[in-house]
């Protein structure tokens, strides 16, 4: 992929997202697609036989299948549901050139793939779909509220509006992280409407293969699926590697090091592992397989998330 412009590099810093139309294609999603099918498979052969679901509803395809298994059970969804999957599908957009080389242009060469990497199947009439107005850095240690962690939110099939496409509220992101609380069914943040931003709301349809990048300051929303099609998606995100990590990594000079003393934590958000996807200086700590990928999220040891709202 091209390096973006100063048009659209200027873009971004002024309205703190960006869409980036076609910058995937087939080819760099559909290794996840095929990992998220598996995995519904999997899941939905061993329901039926413990008698908890009916049947698979294997001829259904990628767009429908989810929903029509969410009717009788929400078991399979849950069990999709953010950082679970981390086969090699999706460790590879992950470490996708493509995404890393826009990345290398907002934080620099040294990268960290961030812990919080999440799947978003939104299905029709499902409880977690609608997610409300929040700034990601909501969810983050507030010693990394000045500091940029690079969300790429990116559909797996078209995002329209009547699927639940995104919505973002434009150069919010050059003021502070506002009052967030959790929202009445105790599944997400929300930021208030009374102390939302001032600003025109923007709804961003999207194709399958654009990219949204946006800053962790910049209030954002998706709401209700109407449509009868699952709206698949999944966002990652990308910070300097001198920022707070819990990556494997050896510190150089300028680096945050843990300070709980002084305010400086584990990482940005610790109770998931970070690690380093590319770097110059650290080549031989980069993680380059799946297999890796896996086990440290399978081994890494939770440690609490900001206590800023209680």
């Amino acid at each position: 992929m091209k390096p973006l412009t100063e048009d659209q590099l200027h873009f971004f810093s002024r309205e703190g997202y960006l869409v980036i139309e076609g910058a995937l294609d087939d080819a760099d999603l559909q290794p996840v697609i095929d990992e998220i099918d598996e995995e519904i498979n999997s899941l939905a052969s061993k329901l039926k036989e413990q008698g908890k679901l009916s049947r698979a509803y294997d001829e259904y395809g990628f767009e429908t299948r989810l929903a029509h298994i969410s009717r009788e059970t929400d078991e399979v969804a849950r069990s999709l549901w953010n950082g679970t999957l981390c086969g090699s599908g999706i460790f590879g957009l992950i470490i996708n050139p493509k995404l890393l080389d826009v990345a290398e242009q907002f934080v620099g060469p040294e990268i960290i793939a961030s812990s919080v990497y999440r799947l978003r199947p939104k299905i029709p009439d499902y409880g977690y779909g609608a997610v409300p107005w929040h700034q990601d850095s909501g969810y983050f240690e507030p010693y990394c509220d000045t500091a940029l962690v690079l969300t790429f939110w990116i559909p797996l099939i078209d995002a329209t509006e009547e699927r639940g496409c995104m919505w973002v509220l434009p150069r919010a992101h050059t003021g502070k992280v506002v009052q967030h609380t959790v929202n009445a069914s105790h599944t997400y943040l929300e930021i208030p409407e009374e102390v939302m931003p001032p600003g025109e709301r923007v709804i961003l349809p999207m194709k399958k293969g654009d990219i949204l990048l946006l800053h962790n300051l910049t209030p954002h929303a998706s709401f209700e699926n109407r449509s009868n099609i699952v709206r698949w998606s999944m966002d990652l995100r990308y910070q300097a590697a001198s920022l707070p990590t819990n990556a494997a990594i050896d510190r150089i000079e300028g680096d945050s090091v843990p300070d709980l003393v002084n305010g400086v934590p584990m990482a940005c958000y610790p109770p998931e592992a970070d690690f380093l996807a590319r770097s110059a200086l650290r080549p031989n700590q980069v993680v380059r397989d799946h297999q890796k990928f896996e086990k440290l999220r399978r081994e890494h040891i939770s440690s609490p998330v900001t206590s800023r709202w209680s």
